[in-house]
């Protein structure tokens, strides 16, 4: 077999084995609850699915209708609630991650730009370390919605 053939052959094995090695995050279920009249600040939940063979991180999150779109964790002690800021959410390979109401994690949006109008959808963008960018839009819920 010829030098080139055989560089060729192996460049494309490579080429296949990272591409295989990508996770593929799908994303679903992504709302958040309508805002009252001057509400700074919402919190929007998703579902976050790793479909890869490989681990993947949620890294940032942004979205054009806050100031600032944070990863937080929610936990509650002694019948108090505490939320804390994450740098990065971790999703295992083959696995599921549900961001709900009331426990665990969620996207922060705080200083809102524009109120959150049921029936609407929002752009909100998220930023992986192995899948890139992924765009979804938030779907706007009733204020009293129950989850």
């Amino acid at each position: 077999m010829r030098l080139t053939t055989m560089i060729f052959l192996a460049a494309a094995a490579l080429s296949g084995n990272a591409l295989a090695a990508d996770p593929a995050i799908d994303i679903s279920r992504a709302f958040a609850r309508a805002s009252a009249p001057g509400q700074p600040s919402a919190a929007v939940y998703l579902t976050i699915k790793n479909n890869g063979a490989v681990a993947d991180k949620l890294l940032r999150i942004s979205t054009p209708i806050a100031a600032s779109a944070e990863l937080h964790t929610m936990s509650m002690t002694d019948h108090v609630m505490k939320m804390r800021e994450v740098t990065d959410v971790a999703i295992a390979a083959n696995t599921t991650l549900t961001m709900t109401p009331g426990a665990g994690y969620h996207v922060m949006l705080t200083g809102l730009k524009q109120a959150l109008v049921e029936g609407q959808a929002v752009p909100l963008q998220l930023t992986f370390d192995r899948a890139g960018v992924v765009d979804v839009q938030i779907k706007i819920d009733a204020l009293t919605t129950a989850y």
